[in-house]
């Protein structure tokens, strides 16, 4: 957390951030390691250049002292947060009017109001340009932990495609996919199985379709190990061989992810990378066909920033992880999409996962 802290005072300076101001989400976890229990019971960690304390409810205190060293400013439920909230806000030197406060864009609406209403004509924006921008740059440790949690993806995806057989369910599949999951440790943070037409619903509703024979298969799945995500697609055909249509659509797909990650530098924005998936999709007679952006960060939450869109103005910064995951998507027959995590480096992307992107033929 130290030196967590120490680059976030170093961009509130830049920045002219008086205040941030963090709720139980995704941010304090992050800069403080504490995951306090969320409830209607007000939760902030406010950090100015002098002072960061914790607003917490007596109720949960002594749990949530198991994470940090920060200190309490407690409250309990008969005399409520009022008092505690000015006491931390004293001790932040925020009594002056006018502050630059940066407030958690997760937290709870009535948290932020809350805030807002106990300061002197604050200047509001959001935690995104401070804590959201340093989360954004990965280090060591956040690299291994992404990294064993994709590894881990890679054999699970495929203990997926393994349990593939005539008149087996895409519920089925999953069971197989999250039971390697909970047998190496971890949890499964979602699995999409998509069996022929159903693939070609991006965010198709894992169900009891039937495998049958000459069917494409979309797996995307993600598990949580050691608090980080993973994320892949991979696609598959079960049957002798992949109808033409589908072995055409896969190497289209292939080549605009190859296309996204040769776009894929420091500096870049992240429209240049959205734009050089979706000109490869378009050029193939498919551009209708791909429905959604190319990627999105991934990090402690398995989507935050930055999201890689055609609109999107971010430039990638070494130490950005994100998706490539161009698809195409045929009504009525199948989609395809695949999916890589990467880790952008100073002359290019890492890919996290070891498993190729090669079409899974079983059956």
């Amino acid at each position: 957390m130290t030196d967590r802290l120490t680059r976030l005072r170093t961009l509130m300076a830049e920045t002219g951030t008086d205040l941030v101001a963090l709720g139980p989400t995704s941010h304090m976890r992050w800069l403080a390691g504490l995951d306090p229990h969320g409830d209607e019971r007000p939760v902030l960690l406010i950090v100015s250049q002098t002072y960061a304390g914790v607003l917490m409810p007596s109720l949960n205190a002594d749990s949530a002292r198991n994470a940090t060293d920060l200190p309490f400013h407690t409250w309990t439920d008969d005399a409520g947060p009022a008092k505690a909230l000015s006491d931390l806000l004293s001790s932040c030197d925020a009594r002056k009017p006018g502050l630059s406060v940066a407030v958690d864009e997760a937290m709870r609406a009535d948290f932020a109001l809350m805030l807002l209403d106990a300061l002197d004509t604050p200047r509001r924006s959001f935690a995104a340009e401070t804590v959201g921008l340093l989360r954004q740059m990965k280090d060591g440790n956040e690299y291994e932990g992404l990294r064993a949690s994709a590894r881990l993806n890679d054999a699970a995806a495929m203990a997926g495609f393994a349990a593939l057989s005539e008149g087996v369910t895409e519920r089925e599949v999953q069971e197989a996919i999250h039971a390697h999951y909970k047998a190496h440790g971890a949890q499964p943070e979602f699995t999409i199985v998509g069996f022929g037409a159903n693939g070609a619903y991006p965010h198709h509703h894992t169900g009891d379709t039937r495998l049958v024979r000459d069917m494409a298969v979309l797996i995307d799945t993600g598990c949580r190990l050691n608090g980080y995500p993973s994320d892949m697609t991979r696609c598959g055909w079960f049957g002798p061989t992949p109808s033409d249509e589908f072995l055409k659509v896969a190497s289209l797909v292939e080549d605009a992810v190859q296309a996204a990650l040769a776009a894929s530098r420091p500096g870049a924005p992240v429209s240049a990378i959205d734009g050089a998936a979706r000109d490869t999709i378009i050029a193939g007679g498919y551009g209708p066909r791909f429905l959604h952006r190319t990627g999105h960060g991934l990090g402690i939450d398995i989507h935050e920033p930055p999201y890689i869109t055609a609109t999107g103005t971010t430039q990638l910064r070494a130490g950005n992880v994100f998706s490539i995951e161009p698809g195409i998507y045929l009504d009525g027959n199948f989609g395809v999409r695949l999916e890589d995590i990467v880790i952008l480096r100073d002359d290019g992307p890492e890919v996290l996962s070891g498993l190729p992107r090669d079409i899974v033929v079983s059956g």
